[in-house]
This record gives structure tokens, sequence and C-alpha cells, in this order.
């Protein structure tokens, strides 16, 4: 099996990449935080010193990190990857991040003959762990195909979203559909129980009905609809409140660029905005849910 260097061992990228060594890669990992290599460690994966450690004889080096500037960082100028590796290297940079840092990236992985892919997720912290998320790739058709072998011990499913940045694209704009989703489910719930319903009662109603949707499937906002939601699990996320915030920060950044019009994900993303702000960034964004019945309880 390929040797394969995994930088960025946070909330998504140590899941991720446990489940590489599952699949019994040979795996390099490294992160500023020396804790979390303890677990590898105990797995047999080698622990890197540094990011130049790391990816010593790998044929694939991942990325997970927090946002655009440490993507850029890590990536280019005299110490960045694409001046550390060799042109045999496949490159895929799961961060989720704006999509003009995946193609500037990108482009400078190609003038050196470099296969670099933009691949985020979709699937939270519980999705990592199973190994069923959502890769969304942006590259060429070459690069997709060297990632997608990858990418599917820790995936259910892979798409080609198109070339360079478009799986950012997609990825923002699912997440803005998903904070739009969550704060409209908040609403509706919290306004039924202010006016009798039975939360869970309710919940069954509109899952047979128009309003049906994924939260309601699979992610209850309410405490004690569902209990494996994080509702039921006081808010642990899952995918956390200043996650959210920051990807539909990005959706409203796409959408100046492009002149979009975008009034829902504007209102979602300032709704988000103030939960943030009331110390609510830790929990899990379906904690929204808890911003409406505060409202109503003034």
């Amino acid at each position: 099996m390929s040797t394969i260097a995994f930088i960025g061992l946070g909330n998504m990228g140590s899941p991720m990449a446990m489940n590489l060594v599952t699949a019994d890669y040979s795996l390099r990992v490294f992160d500023l935080d020396p804790s979390t290599t303890q677990p590898f460690e105990q797995k047999g994966a080698k622990v890197a010193d540094s990011i130049e450690d790391a990816i010593k004889g790998a044929q694939v080096v991942i990325t997970m990190l927090p946002a655009g500037q440490h993507v850029r960082s890590v990536y280019l100028g005299d110490t960045g990857l694409l001046n550390l590796v060799n042109n045999e290297t496949l490159l895929i940079d799961s961060s989720t991040i704006d999509p003009e840092s995946a193609k500037v990236v990108a482009d400078e992985a190609s003038k050196k003959g470099i296969d670099f892919v933009d691949a985020p997720v979709s699937g939270g912290v519980a999705g990592a762990k199973a190994g069923t998320l959502t890769f969304i790739v942006g590259g060429t058709d070459m690069g997709f195909e060297r990632a997608q072998s990858v990418l599917k011990h820790m995936g259910k499913n892979v798409f080609h979203a198109g070339q360079a940045g478009a799986g950012q694209m997609a990825k923002i704009c699912n997440n803005m559909m998903l904070g739009i989703l969550m704060s409209g489910t908040c609403e509706a719930l919290n306004l039924g129980i202010e006016n009798g319903l039975d939360p869970k009662v309710l919940s069954d109603i509109m899952l047979q009905s128009s309003g049906r949707n994924w939260a309601l499937e699979l992610y209850n906002p309410c405490p004690g609809v569902m209990d494996t939601a994080p509702a039921s699990n006081q808010y642990q996320p899952g995918f956390m409140t200043k996650l959210m915030l920051k990807d539909l920060g990005l959706g409203m950044d796409a959408a100046a660029q492009s002149q979009s019009a975008t009034p829902m994900g504007a209102l979602a993303r300032n709704l988000y905005a103030l939960h943030n702000a009331n110390g609510n960034g830790e929990l899990d964004f379906s904690s929204m849910f808890e911003f409406y019945q505060r409202q109503s309880n003034r």
C-alpha cells in the first residue's frame, strides 16, 4: 500500500486519518498539537516532528486545516509543500476554505506538474468516524481519479464537482443550504411548542409532509426527540456553531464576488453570528434551537 502523510489532526482530521490506518496504509502524521498524535503512535503510524519529516517517502499528502490562510501557508512559498514534494506526489486538501485559495494552490501545483485537488467533506465528526463522509472534489480528471482511490477509505460518496475550486464552491453552497434549513427547522419547531404541540409529534407530522428535511430525519434540534442527535447530548458537536458561521461567511464572500442574491443565506449567517456571539461557538450548530427558545422566554 502507498505511504500517506496526513497533516492536521483536529476533530475531523483525526478520525479521517485513523480510517486510513484501518485500511492498512502506511501513515505518517503531523499536527502542531502533539497530543493529537498519540493515538496514531499506538496504532503504529509514524509521528513526524515537522511537515518536512511527515512527507518523506509519501506518495500522497492530505491536509485538513482551519482556513484558507493556513492552506496557503502550508502549500506556498519557499518552504511550502509545492517546493518539498516531487511531481509524482498527489496532494489532497480536505479543508473547507475559500475557492480562490484552492485555485491559487492548484495553479501553482499545475506549473510544477503536481496533481492537487481540493476535496472538502460533508458529514461531520460522526461521518468522519464512521467512514461515511461525502467528498466534494475539485481538480483535473486525472487528479480526481488518483484521489478517489484514497478517499473511498474515508468516505461513502466521492463526487467530482469540476475543476480547481469547484469542490470548495459546492461545499459552500451545501452548507449555506444546511444553515438555512437548520434555522428554519428550529424556528418551526419552536413555534409549534409555543402553541401547545409536542415536538416529537410535530416532527413526525412534518416528516410525512412537505416540510420533510435532513434535520428532521437525522439531526432533530429539539432535545429528547431523537436520542442520537447532538440536541439530546447537551449539543455536543457534531459540527460546531463557529464552523457553521465560518462556512456561511465563505458563502457571503462568494456571493459578493459573483454578485449573487443570497438573502436567506445572509439571514442565516446573521443568526449564527448572534448565536456564536452569545457564547455558543463550541456547541453543535443545531443549538440554534436554544436561540429561538431564549427569544421566546424574554
